[in-house]
């Protein structure tokens, strides 16, 4: 049986997709390294998704009163730049 790789927690998958990032924009890569980057960027991207929406489904669950849902922005969230 395979063994499982242990995940990588947010701060180092949003840490590598800025490398890729970055690497990719200086074009010093060739087009089968760029295409590698880009795959794992993709990957990386939609893992970082995924672990904010799970994020966001605890909050909403920690913040239900009385089976109602309290709806509140996050401290330094997008609705917070008004």
């Amino acid at each position: 049986m395979a063994a499982k790789k242990k995940p990588v927690d947010f701060e180092q998958s949003l840490q590598q997709l800025e490398e890729l990032v970055n690497r990719m924009e200086q074009g010093d890569l060739s087009l089968e390294e760029s295409l590698q980057a880009f795959e794992t960027g993709i990957k990386l991207t939609r893992d970082c998704q995924s672990r904010l929406t799970a994020a966001e489904q605890k909050v909403q669950v920690l913040l239900q009163e009385q089976g109602q849902l309290v709806a509140q922005p996050l401290p330094g969230g997008a609705d917070n730049d008004q």
